[in-house]
């Protein structure tokens, strides 16, 4: 067997390009924002994760401009070597006061941050015990440690109850989750896996890529909505959402970052974050604790959404968040109707097993800001007619 036939038997791509159905590598020809060109037609987006609109704010964008004057394009090196900016100890630094904990630590990436993180901090005859339905980057992260990983039903607390009791209370163990599942919109149960890893000795790390800028009075995301920010060890979250550019972070005790930033291989050995990418998170950053407006119409857009959906007789799901899933079913039923909303004028994404369970394929949907009332009516509209056609609703 030659190492390349997996990719010569590959087809199933193919088949759905043959199809006319194939959703994915769209190219831009403009801006993330709320309204973008596609194949050269004008799109209403609402497959993005720009929650807060700050993708195409002048003040960020000049930022970026701003910091390529000064310091260029990249940093030539890593952080633990040559790489590291004064902007970068700068951004660490607002980071951790605004996350309120002792210290922050910036990566390349969101998905290096959970890989770096999980597998430096959990070694052999320790535990990591994770959500079902966590990020791939988290599950990544679990092959890369050492330590044994166990997973419990997705937000299932009794669950989580009993592989802590069969992990037992004098082991290290860190407890990973999403504070916003993905794909689902549903916020994680962290009262209740607070009051457990209390109980059993655990560590908390929250994966908050989705929560920080649209959850909490702050924007700080699920501890702060729980009220429960002294409660969790590790806040983990991303710049490629709410801060409008790239990279992500890890918050927490002094002790804990000073540790990973000597041990962590995804750090020392990647390039850091270019001087725009900072500049802009800075920017952004700034603008999150300035403008709470933002988050507030986020909000309103998000409840006018579920109940859109609702009342036309779409299957949501759990959703509690801007993340708003309509479940379609079929794999191939929601390429189709992927298809028929892009032709008219709609950007979502569709999901699929394995991102999400076999027969519960769905529509992506998420929603910024900077949406308006007119753009969620339309969106809404096109929805009715789709679903209808589709017979996923009556």
């Amino acid at each position: 067997m030659d190492l390349f036939d997996k990719c010569k038997n590959f087809t199933t791509a193919k088949e759905v390009m043959a199809m006319g159905l194939y959703p994915y590598f769209h190219p831009l020809s403009s801006g993330q924002d709320t309204g973008v060109v596609i194949d050269g037609l004008p799109m209403i987006m609402i497959g993005s994760n720009n929650y807060l609109g700050l993708t195409s704010h002048p003040e960020v964008k000049k930022a970026a401009i701003e910091a390529v004057e000064k310091y260029g394009s990249g940093c030539s090196g890593s952080r633990f070597l040559n790489g590291t900016l004064d902007i970068h100890v700068e951004l660490e630094e607002k980071l951790a006061k605004f996350m309120h904990k002792e210290a922050a630590l910036v990566y390349s990436t969101g998905f290096q941050t959970n890989l770096g993180t999980i597998s430096t901090l959990v070694g052999k005859r320790e535990y990591i015990i994770t959500d079902r339905a966590n990020h791939a980057s988290i599950f990544d992260g679990c092959r890369l440690a050492f330590g044994e990983t166990v997973k419990f039903k997705h937000n299932n607390m009794a669950d989580l109850k009993r592989v802590l009791s069969v992990c037992g209370r004098n082991t290290g163990k860190l407890i990973v989750v999403d504070g916003v599942f993905s794909m689902e919109g549903e916020i994680v149960n962290l009262p209740e896996i607070v009051d457990l890893a209390k109980k059993y000795k655990a560590r908390i790390m929250v994966d908050d890529a989705h929560g920080i800028g649209v959850l909490g009075e702050g924007g700080r995301g699920t501890a702060e909505h729980f009220g429960l920010e002294d409660g969790v060890d590790i806040v983990m979250g991303t710049f490629s959402k709410s801060f409008a550019s790239l990279g992500g972070f890890i918050a927490a005790k002094e002790e804990v970052i000073h540790f990973v930033k000597h041990f962590s291989r995804e750090l020392i050995f990647s390039a850091s974050m270019p001087p725009a990418a900072v500049a802009a998170t800075i920017k952004a950053l700034e603008i999150i604790q300035r403008e709470p407006e933002r988050r507030k119409r986020l909000w309103e857009i998000t409840h006018k959404m579920h109940k859109g959906y609702r009342d036309l007789g779409f299957d949501i799901g759990h959703t509690q968040t801007p993340v708003i899933p309509i479940i379609i079913g079929e794999d191939l039923k929601t390429f189709q109707f992927w298809k028929m909303l892009f032709e008219n004028g709609i950007f979502a994404n569709p999901i699929i097993s394995p991102a999400v369970p076999k027969g519960r394929a769905l529509i992506r949907t998420s929603y910024t800001a900077t949406h308006t009332d007119e753009q969620m009516d339309k969106v809404l509209e096109v929805f009715a007619c789709v679903g209808k056609k589709m017979g996923v609703i009556k």
